[in-house]
């Protein structure tokens, strides 16, 4: 798979020799930048400290209730008691965006390379199927937390339009925001959280350079347009996988089919 952005020096070189069709954004910017002495690749992630041990549970980005809990039955007995952890963030719920553009005969989708701890984290445990791939950036969609001024479907798709400014520097009305079905949970047994996924047409709309939120894990995120077959395939190869995306673009190549199961505009519940 194409390495994202940042480029290196010779690989700047051949997309020089290439410009023409590009697909990587923003390509002169970044080849000024790397000339000015811009930050390199990012190639690890070090762990300075961990702070498991001294820290609360219940506070962080991630916050775990450790609950006992017992089932109730119909005729009123119990269940044995049981111990559940129950993964929370302070904003409860995320929507994705699969923004895309026609280009000539085909149509293709924006993707992210993201910095992903968790999934670097893999390497080196002991794993049932071996997984010889270091995740230390997963290719994904737009995506971002609904945070609490976010009610209804109207807050979802102004969010949704916001987190496309943000992250692809793509200014997109909110009510072109296309609702791609119902949430979904993207592990039940531990995440609280479900995710709400939407598409937008981007197509000859003017892409700037995304405002970001100035975080270390976004260094070394890039952005790239692939046609969305190829997308779906890496989803499925392993070469992208995150759930979010394979789904997304399931969804939205359904509807554009007619599929009816799936309703374009379904209310978030």
């Amino acid at each position: 798979m194409p390495s994202a952005l940042p480029l290196t020096a010779r690989q700047t070189t051949a997309k020089r020799n290439r410009a023409h069709d590009a697909h990587d954004i923003g390509l002169s910017k970044l080849e000024n930048a790397m000339d000015a002495g811009a930050p390199s690749q990012i190639v690890a992630i070090e762990i300075l400290e961990d702070l498991s041990s001294s820290s609360r549970c219940d506070e962080g980005f991630l916050r775990i209730r450790r609950l006992l809990c017992q089932n109730r039955r119909a005729d009123g007995s119990t269940s044995r008691h049981y111990r559940v952890d129950v993964v929370d963030r302070p904003f409860l719920d995320a929507v994705a965006v699969l923004v895309y553009r026609k280009n000539r005969d085909q149509l293709e989708v924006l993707t992210r390379q993201n910095l992903r701890p968790a999934a670097y984290f893999r390497k080196g445990k002991e794993m049932t199927v071996p997984d010889n791939e270091v995740h230390l950036q997963v290719e994904e969609i737009v995506a971002g937390l609904l945070e609490s001024t976010d009610k209804g479907e109207e807050g979802l798709r102004r969010r949704a339009a916001q987190e496309v400014q943000e992250e692809a520097g793509i200014e997109v009305r909110p009510e072109d925001v296309q609702l791609l079905g119902s949430p979904f949970f993207a592990v039940p047994g531990v995440l609280s959280e479900k995710i709400f996924l939407t598409a937008v047409d981007a197509t000859a709309k003017l892409q700037g350079e995304p405002a970001g939120d100035g975080s270390p894990l976004e260094e070394g995120s890039g952005l790239r347009w692939r046609p969305i077959l190829e997308v779906l395939e890496a989803c499925r190869s392993g070469t992208a996988p995150d759930a979010k995306t394979e789904i997304a673009i399931s969804r939205f190549l359904a509807m554009r089919n007619g599929s009816p199961g799936l309703s374009a505009s379904a209310p978030p519940k």
